[in-house]
């Protein structure tokens, strides 16, 4: 075989990290991670929240309350962050390519499992199980920076979470509207109940199989795969937990955590929520409702990618500090967009102000992993982990304000005040080496640093005929 250079720019200082984007192409290693870190995201995501548009069936077969659904709501995200904790140190040492075939393996068994349900203590646990998708976003945010350089990194995470992201959309639409129907109407003459208890075979398969396509065709770094490198010698051995310690000591991942609470745990929560509000506050049909809550998932499709875009223009022209400005910009807005969400009373305000917040929300979480990189460059699986831990604990911190307070709206209000107050949190972070808002200065000598990366080759083997990497396991 021939020595072949990669097929999009790279960066050798940072090795081998893509400096562009080419969204068309899926050649490997970098685009090809780039699409396959979106789209396990976006299965993940779909998966999790695959039940959450059938919850008003699933409450009428199983007798539930209000609070017993919004208690299942919480637990489906518990579970989360913990594995979100433990997998961005396992991303540190083992890459972010076998992690995510194990998530969606292991999360699609009880997606598979659902129509077993038959009392709240299983629909809890069943919940609780799947929940472990949702950790898929560490792989894929840890995926898309190990590939790509610090000046696109913005974009790139941007771009991911936020097309993986749509799955929530997604599945409002598919499971909600399309599916459930169709289960329904067609396969069992009416009966609902035999519908929802079925239907969340179809994104089981789905994930399961994209796993193990994902797991077989796929590279986990610019270079190769981790294993092989570390056979070579072309890659120290990385230690999860002292990567974990280096990255829990840094004030400013535990402030981005709480910021990463206040947009994608505000998102998590109107996954769960969204189609029950519109049904109880507009009576509307669950098919209808749906197909509304599904708008919040689909303004991942730009929104998401918009706010690493800016973080990364702000970034360009008024350093760290932009970004930081950036982010607190974003959640202030969205805080008050929520309150405003809350107050209106017809359906058309409620709908305008559910997109428009949408926005805000996923900027948000797009220039929060702006910021993430530049932490702990020793550490970012770690730091990735923590901070993405942030949605689902506000997820459940947001949860149980609406399972307490008998009035939906009072819970918007609380949630739109917490996320105002996250915003103001931006004063205090201060990156290592640049200005914050109100501390630091930026250091020349450290601008010109790139993001740490092991030293790895400068070339990988491909073979002439296909032009892919000869990098296998």
């Amino acid at each position: 075989p021939n020595k072949k250079q990669f097929y999009v720019a790279v960066d050798p200082d940072q090795g081998n990290k893509a400096t562009e984007l080419k969204i068309c192409s899926v050649r490997r290693p970098h685009m090809r991670a780039f699409h396959y870190s979106w789209w396990c995201f976006f299965i993940a995501f779909f998966i999790w929240f695959s039940i959450a548009p059938l919850l008003p069936e699933v409450r009428e077969t199983l007798k539930l309350s209000k609070q017993d659904i919004w208690t299942t709501n919480i637990v489906a995200v518990t579970g989360d962050i913990f594995m979100r904790f433990v997998f961005g140190a396992v991303c540190d040492k083992f890459g972010a390519r076998l992690p995510m075939g194990f998530v969606l393996i292991a999360a699609s068994i009880p997606t598979a499992m659902t129509g077993l349900v038959n009392s709240l203590t299983g629909l809890i646990f069943l919940r609780l199980f799947i929940g472990i998708a949702g950790s898929s976003f560490v792989m894929c945010q840890c995926w898309s920076t190990r590939m790509f350089s610090k000046d696109i990194v913005g974009i790139a995470n941007g771009l991911v979470g936020g097309w993986g992201n749509v799955g929530g959309g997604v599945t409002q639409i598919v499971m909600g509207t399309f599916l459930f129907p169709l289960f329904r109407d067609i396969f069992y003459d009416g009966d609902s109940e035999k519908a929802w208890r079925t239907v969340c075979v179809v994104p089981a398969v789905v994930a399961f199989t994209t796993a193990l396509i994902v797991v077989n065709t796929s590279e986990d770094c610019p270079d190769g795969n981790y294993r092989q490198l570390k056979k070579l010698g072309r890659m120290p051995q990385i230690s999860a937990s002292a990567s974990f310690r280096g990255a829990s000591v840094d004030f400013n991942t535990w402030l981005l955590y709480i910021q990463y609470g206040c947009c994608f745990g505000v998102e998590l929560t109107m996954n769960n929520s969204a189609t029950s509000y519109f049904v109880e506050e507009y009576q509307l049909s669950t098919e209808s409702a749906a197909a509304i809550a599904s708008i919040f998932g689909f303004m991942n499709i730009f929104a998401r990618g918009l706010g690493g875009f800016t973080s990364d223009k702000f970034m360009d022209r008024f350093g760290m500090r932009g970004r930081i400005f950036w982010q607190m910009t974003t959640l202030i807005l969205e805080g008050v967009c929520i309150a405003l969400f809350a107050s209106v009373n017809t359906l058309w305000a409620a709908i305008l102000l559910l997109t428009v917040f949408s926005v805000f929300v996923q900027a948000a979480e797009g220039s929060t992993y702006g910021i993430v990189p530049y932490v702990n460059p020793s550490a970012p699986g770690a730091v990735a982990g923590i901070v993405g831990a942030g949605g689902p604990s506000g997820a459940v911190a947001f949860g149980f304000g609406f399972r307490e307070l008998s009035n939906v709206k009072h819970a918007y209000y609380l949630m739109s005040a917490l996320v105002i107050f996250s915003g103001f949190l931006g004063f205090f972070i201060k990156i290592k080496g640049h200005a914050g808002i109100l501390f630091g200065r930026n250091d020349d000598e450290e601008d010109r640093l790139t993001l740490a990366t092991p030293d790895m080759m400068k070339d990988v083997e491909v073979d002439e005929e296909d032009e892919e990497p000869n990098n296998k396991d």
